[in-house]
């Protein structure tokens, strides 16, 4: 399994596809793993070279005390790529890793060809910060249990959620392995964040991709992405709910695909 150690600590990523394809950054969201882009990875990795990690705190890579920032999300990914030779990639991510990614390229914009953003926002909202703090609860509780209760509903449309119980059946024993202690620095992160105020700094062509049912994270936030990033384009994806990319995966490859058609080399 490769491990980089950087920026002091030490991060989990898998690279595939052609050595000379144009790197493609995916950042996961707080509750994934780069198993979670199992339905992107063959898709998107033909013609591009991909790179999937844990961000700091998540699954395989180090769980440092925190605090996080977004910011320092963005460092360790810069550090990352200095150690894998990769100067200038095209960034995206869902949910926490469209907010990494977003940090990215404001930091380190000459290194972003294109930005992908699904599924997130620049800043919290009375609703969304109630919907957090109820999975904050379960997280101090220390309580796997409770918090798939908290949240599992808000990730999915209810259609998936019946078609898919099996799935969600793994998904509620896979967080028996939660770190609490790093998922709250996790969460606590995106607590803070808030760049609304800089979106018109991003100079990077920008998609931004969000599900019609999506209940976390909804359609106002990615109008307000997409309104402040100059260029950006908007998708709502119909009959999908927060995780765009598993929900949806033919339609978020097809996307993702043609964008990166678009703006490459």
């Amino acid at each position: 399994m490769p491990r980089m150690q950087v920026n002091g600590i030490e991060l989990y990523y898998e690279l595939c596809g052609p050595e000379d394809g144009e790197v493609l950054v995916l950042s996961n969201g707080i509750l994934m793993s780069t198993a979670s882009w199992g339905l992107q990875k063959s898709v998107l990795s033909r013609r591009n070279r991909l790179l999937l990690y844990d961000c700091r705190g998540m699954w395989k890579s180090a769980h440092p005390a925190g605090p996080y920032t977004m910011e320092l999300h963005a460092d360790d990914l810069a550090a990352l790529l200095d150690e894998l030779g990769i100067e200038r990639a095209h960034i995206g991510g869902i949910s926490y890793g469209g907010e990494v990614s977003m940090a990215f390229a404001l930091k380190y914009p000459q290194r972003v060809r294109s930005l992908i953003l699904s599924s997130t926002v620049s800043q919290s909202d009375a609703i969304l910060c109630g919907q957090i703090g109820s999975w904050r609860k379960a997280v101090v509780a220390r309580s796997a249990d409770m918090f798939f209760q908290a949240s599992y509903w808000m990730n999915f449309s209810a259609a998936w959620i019946e078609a898919n119980q099996p799935a969600l059946a793994v998904t509620a024993q896979r967080y028996q392995d939660l770190d609490f202690d790093a998922l709250l620095e996790l969460i606590d992160c995106f607590s803070r964040f808030n760049i609304t105020g800089r979106l018109p700094e991003i100079t990077a062509p920008t998609l931004v991709m969000v599900g019609e049912l999506d209940i976390l994270k909804p359609r106002r936030f990615a109008e307000l992405l997409a309104g402040r990033i100059p260029g950006a384009e908007l998708v709502v994806v119909p009959g999908a709910g927060h995780a765009l990319c598993v929900e949806k995966p033919e339609v978020f490859n097809t996307l993702v695909a043609g964008f990166l058609a678009k703006y490459s080399g």
